[in-house]
């Protein structure tokens, strides 16, 4: 799956104070960019140091061709799918520690290789860990 890259970061869950400013900044450019009611929009998790707890590089991308900078998804990947209840605020955090918890009690064999938040133009949001 080739998209169109927006822009990206490098940051830490767990060791860098400043993620959730990182992370916002490159959303808010996004959401700048993107016709929210038209455009799947992904943010791209890849590039990781080791685990979840380690450090990895955050893009967002459309699938949009408006541009000249371009991130590939392999095709060959296999993912875990997981639906976020975007009746909660705390939705897509709650997901990912739900993740991490499957991860840690050996009920997801992650790939780290490339996993994806995607958001619809209808509001729905999946969540795709790439496993082994």
């Amino acid at each position: 799956m080739k998209l169109h890259l927006i822009n990206s970061t490098r940051t830490n869950n767990f060791n860098d104070p400043g993620m959730m400013g990182k992370i916002q900044a490159i959303w808010d450019e996004a959401s700048g960019k993107v016709e929210r009611h038209r455009d799947i929009v992904y943010g791209i998790y890849y590039d990781y140091e080791s685990n979840y707890k380690g450090d990895y590089s955050l893009s967002v991308a459309t699938e949009n061709d408006s541009g000249d900078a371009w991130i590939e998804i392999p095709d060959d990947a296999t993912y875990e799918v997981f639906m976020v209840d975007t009746a909660d605020e705390m939705g897509i955090v709650k997901t990912w520690r739900s993740i991490w918890e499957k991860e840690e009690a050996g009920e997801l064999r992650r790939a780290y290789t490339y996993d994806y938040e995607k958001y619809h133009p209808g509001g729905e949001i999946e969540i795709y860990i790439a496993v082994k």
